[in-house]
C-alpha cells in the first residue's frame, strides 16, 4: 500500500526501479515522460545540429518557463540556467559588485560547499540563532538584529541538506525587506517539495531532487525589482536538460503542487512515525515537520564512519538512502545523520523493510 494516495500514479508513470528509492534529497527519479523529453530533444540535436534544435524549441521553452517561474513567485524573464545549484550561487556572487569583506547571514543549517564559496570570496559569515530544538531561525531575534546592524545579504537554505527543518522563508524576507536587506534563497531541496514563493531577491535550485527532472541543471531567478541589481547573463546550458525539468514541472502542475506537498508532508509524517526510535535510531525533525526529508541519529556512541557503512549495508540489501556527514551543515552538527527522503511513490512495507534492518543495526 502507498502512503500516499498519489502514489500508484508518481509510481506508473516511472520505471520499475530495482531498489527502495528513499534518497529524492540526493536525485529523484524523473518519469518516462521526462526522460523521453531529455532524450528526444538529443535526437534532434544529432539529426539537425544542436543550435537548430535549440532554435526550433525556443518558443515551446519560453512558454514553458512560465511554469517553473510561476513555482518559484518569479516572471520567466527573471530565471537563467546553469550546470547546477553551486554553479548558480557561482554566477551570482561573481556578477554581483558586493563590496569587499562583504558580511552574509546565513542560518545553521547553511550547506557546507556555499559556505566555501562565501569564504573563498573572503566574505565574513554569521549565523543566526534558532528559535527552537530543530534548528528553525528565530524571526524574532532576526528582527531585532536588524535594528543595530545589516549584513550585505541574508542567505537562506530554505531546507538544508542534512534536515527536513522548513525554514520560515516568508518571514525572513519580510523582516528583512523593511530594513533594506535583500535574500537570497537556496531552494536546491525545497522545490517540488514545499510551497517556494516567497518574496525573495533572488532564488536558485535544482532540477534532479524534488522535482525529479534530469541532472545537470540548474536555475536562477533575480527578481527586477530586487533590492540590489544584479545581472547574470545568460546561458545554453545543457538544453536537453531543460527541455526535461520544464517537463516535470508541467507534471507537478497537472497534479497540482498544492496537492503534491500536502501529500509529501503526510510521506514525511508517516515516515518519522514509523522510524523513530526503531533500533535506538532518533528522528531529529518534529513529526509534523511539513517535508518529506527524515534525518535519523544514529544509536549512541556511533561514529561517522559506522553511519556510512550502515548506508553501504542497506542499499546491499536494496533499500537507498544517504549517510548524511556532517560538512552538509557544519554550523548546526559535528555527527553523521542517515537521510531518508522518500517520494510520492513510497510503500508503507517500504518503510517496513527500512525499520527491520535499522533495528538489526541498532541496539
Amino acid at each position: 500500500m502507498y502512503v500516499s494516495p498519489l502514489g500508484e500514479e508518481w509510481h506508473r508513470a516511472r520505471v520499475e526501479p530495482d531498489i527502495i528509492h528513499l534518497d529524492s534529497a540526493a536525485a529523484g527519479r524523473s518519469s518516462d515522460s521526462t526522460i523521453n523529453a531529455v532524450t528526444d530533444h538529443l535526437w534532434r540535436e544529432s539529426r539537425s545540429g544542436s543550435y537548430v534544435a535549440a532554435a526550433a524549441c525556443g518558443d515551446q521553452m519560453r512558454h514553458d518557463l512560465r511554469g517553473l517561474a510561476s513555482l518559484i513567485g518569479h516572471t520567466p524573464d527573471e530565471l537563467t540556467f546553469r550546470e547546477s545549484a553551486r554553479a548558480c550561487l557561482r554566477a551570482l556572487l561573481t556578477h554581483w559588485s558586493l563590496p569587499v569583506a562583504s558580511t552574509v547571514w546565513v542560518a545553521k543549517n547553511e550547506f557546507g560547499p556555499n559556505l566555501d564559496e562565501f569564504e573563498r570570496r573572503g566574505y565574513a559569515v554569521r549565523p543566526l540563532p534558532d528559535g527552537d530544538v530543530y534548528g528553525h531561525v528565530d524571526t524574532d531575534a532576526l528582527e531585532n538584529m536588524l535594528q543595530f546592524e545589516q549584513p550585505a545579504f541574508i542567505h537562506l537554505c530554505h531546507i538544508g541538506s542534512m534536515s527536513g527543518a522548513v525554514q520560515p522563508a516568508v518571514r525572513v524576507v519580510e523582516v528583512a525587506h523593511a530594513v533594506g536587506v535583500p535574500v537570497v534563497i537556496d531552494m536546491s531541496q525545497s522545490v517540488g517539495h514545499v510551497p517556494t514563493v516567497t518574496g525573495a531577491d533572488i532564488v536558485y535550485g535544482t532540477s534532479r531532487k524534488w522535482l525529479t527532472g534530469p541532472r545537470g541543471i540548474g536555475f536562477i531567478a533575480v527578481r527586477r525589482d530586487s533590492l540590489r541589481e544584479v545581472r547574470i547573463p545568460d546561458s545554453d546550458a545543457f538544453i536537453a536538460g531543460r527541455v526535461g525539468l520544464h517537463n516535470a514541472v508541467h507534471e507537478l502542475l497537472a497534479v497540482g503542487q498544492q496537492r503534491v506537498f500536502r501529500e509529501l508532508a503526510t510521506v514525511g509524517r508517516i515516515t518519522r512515525e514509523r522510524l523513530n526510535g526503531i533500533g535506538s535510531w532518533e528522528v531529529l525533525e518534529a513529526v509534523d515537520e511539513p517535508s518529506a526529508l527524515v534525518t535519523l541519529a544514529p544509536p549512541p556512541g556511533w561514529q561517522p564512519d559506522d553511519v556510512r557503512a550502515a548506508a553501504d549495508k542497506l542499499r546491499a540489501t536494496g533499500i537507498l538512502v544517504t549517510a548524511a556527514d556532517s560538512w552538509r551543515a557544519p554550523l548546526a552538527t559535528e555527527h553523521s545523520v542517515l537521510r531518508v527522503s522518500p517520494h510520492l511513490d513510497v510503500r508503507r512495507e517500504d518503510l517496513d523493510l527500512l525499520a527491520v534492518n535499522l533495528r538489526t543495526m541498532g541496539y
